[in-house]
């Protein structure tokens, strides 16, 4: 919850619909009533947050205080775990009444609420949205259980090497680096956005969203092709507009490999001409925040034409042939593909274009 505030707060502040800082106004339960300035067309936006974990902390936190004796266990315990809290907490401090929606999808949760939004401001529905994904799963029980699938990095410090290094697409590559925080948009009608003469960094063109309908963990490259199929008809393009690839890339081995699969079955010979990166190996796994986060790296992407790079690989796996940018590159880049995928066989795509004015 707090991530996503801190984050939300931040975006429309930059998106020019806050003019002065969100000051909470002493003496009142209701942060929304605090001595910023706000837009009043934000009252009438939409809030769509994603998480995977929601309050898993304070859940964790409040089991330890039941085993150590304790009698009874905090009146917050429940509001403050729910996964929707981010999106209601975002609303309230915003003053936001419009929809309001908080989403769990597993990894794909960011992805998917910039989908829905992007989706909800196309059929008119809203106007402003403030969109993203939120994590906050550094606590022992999402280590221990994500550890207990195999799913998180086994390995052990070396001399000269720093632990807990995330490694997608490499062939050395044993798993994910677990991450938390969050990211948040602001999503708005064009009309809208050229009205308030405010910073435009990308245009959201597709969306896809399919289900595997095959494992609980185990990917299949079938389904995530299909949404990456979907975003692009929906963008109106061909797998030959596409210039940049925004990888999922976890460095799971079967992971990386399903989407490597994933992408030749989508853009065959193109393939290794499309340069690709994977963000995770320089922010770790942020599950439902990462999809946002780097939705948000591939519209800096397309505004400053330079792409990110992905670090820590030192051995490229021959089992995964995509185009890895390994050192920062400056390329005008028009179109580009950001990638989540999450257990439950969950696949979100979006497709982003460069704003031309």
């Amino acid at each position: 919850m707090h991530f996503a505030v801190a984050a939300a707060v931040m975006a429309i502040g930059d998106a020019g619909l806050m003019s002065s800082p969100l000051v909470h106004g002493s003496g009142s339960d209701n942060p929304a009533s605090g001595t910023g300035s706000k837009d009043n067309r934000l009252s009438q936006a939409g809030v769509l947050i994603g998480s995977s974990r929601g309050g898993i902390g304070t859940v964790e936190r409040e089991i330890e205080r039941l085993c150590r004796g304790s009698s009874r266990v905090s009146p917050y315990t429940m509001p403050s775990s729910t996964v929707g809290m981010a999106a209601s907490a975002v609303a309230a401090t915003l003053g936001i009444k419009g929809h309001c929606l908080g989403i769990s999808n597993a990894c794909t949760s960011g992805a998917n609420a910039l989908g829905e939004a992007f989706r909800l401001i196309k059929s008119g529905r809203l106007r402003i949205a403030v969109a993203g994904g939120s994590e906050a799963p550094l606590c022992r029980l999402c280590i221990e259980g994500y550890g207990s699938t195999g799913a998180l990095s086994q390995r052990a410090p070396s001399s000269g090497e720093d632990p807990g290094v995330p490694r997608p697409f490499d062939a050395a590559r044993d798993g994910f680096i677990l991450g938390e925080g969050a990211s948040v948009l602001v999503l708005e009608d064009l009309e809208g956005a050229l009205g308030r003469k405010t910073k435009i960094y990308a245009e959201i063109a597709g969306y896809g969203n399919t289900s595997d309908a095959f494992h609980m963990t185990r990917p299949d490259p079938e389904g995530e092709a299909q949404a990456m199929r979907m975003a692009m008809d929906e963008a109106g393009i061909r797998p030959d507009d596409v210039d940049y690839l925004n990888t999922h890339g976890t460095a799971t081995e079967i992971g990386d490999i399903a989407e490597a699969r994933a992408i030749k079955a989508v853009f065959g010979r193109r393939t290794s001409a499309i340069a690709a990166s994977a963000i995770k190996s320089m922010t770790g796994h942020m599950l439902a925040a990462s999809g946002a986060l780097e939705a948000a790296f591939t519209a800096l992407t397309l505004r400053d034409g330079v792409i990110p790079p992905t670090i820590n690989l030192e051995e490229p796996d021959p089992a995964c042939e995509i185009n890895l940018v390994m050192e920062k590159r400056e390329t005008d880049i028009r179109t580009a593909l950001t990638n989540s995928f999450g257990f439950g066989g969950a696949n979100a795509v979006l497709v982003l274009k460069k704003y031309a004015a």
